[in-house]
């Protein structure tokens, strides 16, 4: 008999007992290869050694000191390694313990530089349609998974969404990339001034969307207009980095390739890897600068804030991807699982669209090919294709409502930054019987 309170009461799951590399092992003995990283975690594999030794070398230390009283020097190096790192003029680090917790931070940080800056009716957030940003109240209230929301739309607080940037599915068939891109990007524009622009906080976004819409990379120059828009308007910049970043897509902040620097920045699963629970906020020395010669205090805070133990395994996993040169592999063999990818799939009848960057791949499922028309969600192909692929002794990804928040399926693969080839043979192999097995069964069932 079990105590937890599982994530479904329904379901039965392995006890997992061990992991090397990207594997894991369960209780009975079987082995999985972990091609999603958990949910785009664990990005140096499972029981990394360099990992597991500064978590022990830190706890002979200090394993906690609360930051209202103390600082620590894991948490001092951590954020120095990262703002060494970090584009534009991000400046200094809040430590969180995960990815809500970070937007939810970010949010509020916004929101009292605008107080501090003297601005006060700046209080309103737009963000994008079929977005997530986290599952605490205020990330919940800006994001877009409309299957998430719905429990607790009374609850959330009032935001605005605009369409994502999904050329898949939005891009005419006679508009160039570029046309899009800035059909899309003014969007924002044409909602801050219905909103009205003095009231605009912020805006938020994924620069490559993740578990909502399966690893989806904004159209080149998207994100350079969605710049020019919030500096316009005196609009902050929120970028979500939460699963995207920290070399997921090939550089250490997947906005680097898009050329731009936000005003806030979050981040986290890649961020520790799964060794600790650790999540982070990066903002400008203007924001900074201006509630430290203002006030000087922001008016939030969480218990494990800067945890020393859970900034000294996230320090230790940094470090070894780059002493590992892992970015180098995760853009080769990115390209490489693409390639598999489309070797397996691109011509088969049910997979629309093969997209991501790095080793952040999304294929979105379709009952039409042709016609782009995606499975009906009563099959609920997505939910299949886990249970399948979980058989056949893989960890992926999937999840539902990819097109309009109710109707679509999508698999997302993120597997670790030490992953070879034979582990993307392995990889494709294993999805490729789980959906073919499930589509088989959905067609006999119709």
């Amino acid at each position: 008999m079990s105590f937890v309170f599982p994530r479904h009461s329904k379901a039965s799951y392995p006890v997992a007992v061990g992991g090397e590399g990207p594997y894991l092992f369960d209780s009975a003995g079987k082995r999985y290869i972990d091609a999603s990283g958990g949910a785009a975690v664990s990005c140096l594999g499972h029981g990394h050694p360099a990992v597991i030794q500064a978590i022990k070398d830190q706890v002979d230390k200090i394993a906690y000191a609360h930051s209202a009283f103390f600082t620590t020097e894991a948490s001092e190096a951590l954020a120095e390694y990262l703002i060494e790192r970090a584009p534009g003029d991000l400046a200094r680090v809040y430590f969180v313990s995960g990815g809500s917790e970070a937007n939810e931070t970010a949010l509020k940080l916004a929101r009292q530089f605008h107080l501090e800056n003297g601005e006060p009716d700046r209080y309103h957030f737009i963000a994008r349609q079929q977005s997530y940003h986290g599952n605490t109240l205020g990330a919940l209230s800006v994001g877009g998974n409309a299957a998430r929301r719905a429990p607790y739309q009374p609850l959330l607080s009032p935001a605005s969404h605009i369409e994502p940037c999904y050329a898949y599915r939005h891009q005419a068939h006679d508009e160039s990339e570029e046309a899009y891109g800035r059909r899309v990007a003014d969007s924002l524009e044409a909602e801050i001034l219905r909103v009205g622009p003095e009231k605009v906080a912020a805006f938020i976004a994924e620069p490559v969307v993740g578990a909502t819409l399966g690893a989806v990379p904004a159209v080149s120059g998207y994100f350079k207009r969605i710049r020019e828009i919030c500096d316009q308007y005196g609009v902050l910049l929120i970028l979500d980095e939460v699963m995207c970043g920290m070399g997921r897509t090939g550089s250490l902040y997947a906005c680097e390739q898009d050329g731009i620097a936000p005003d806030i920045l979050t981040c986290a699963k890649g961020l520790g890897g799964g060794y600790q629970p650790i999540g982070a906020v990066l903002c400008s020395g203007r924001i900074y600068d201006t509630i430290a010669q203002g006030s000087g205090a922001f008016e939030h805070g969480f218990t494990y804030i800067g945890h020393a133990t859970a900034c000294a395994a996230a320090l230790a996993v940094q470090q070894t991807i780059e002493a590992e040169n892992l970015l180098d592999n995760v853009q080769r063999q990115g390209a490489a699982l693409r390639e598999a990818l489309e070797a397996r799939f691109g011509n088969h009848h049910h997979v629309g669209d093969i997209r991501g960057r790095g080793l952040f791949i999304g294929l979105e499922l379709v009952a039409d090919r042709t016609t782009k028309e995606p499975f009906d969600p009563a099959l609920k192909v997505n939910a299949l294709i886990k249970k399948q692929a979980m058989a056949e002794g893989m960890v992926c990804y999937p999840a539902g409502g990819t097109v309009d928040g109710r109707r679509g399926d999508h698999v997302l693969l993120a597997p670790s930054f030490i992953v070879q080839r034979p582990h993307l043979d392995e990889i494709v192999d294993k999805l490729g019987r789980a959906v073919d097995s499930v589509l088989a069964e959905v067609g006999s069932a119709a």
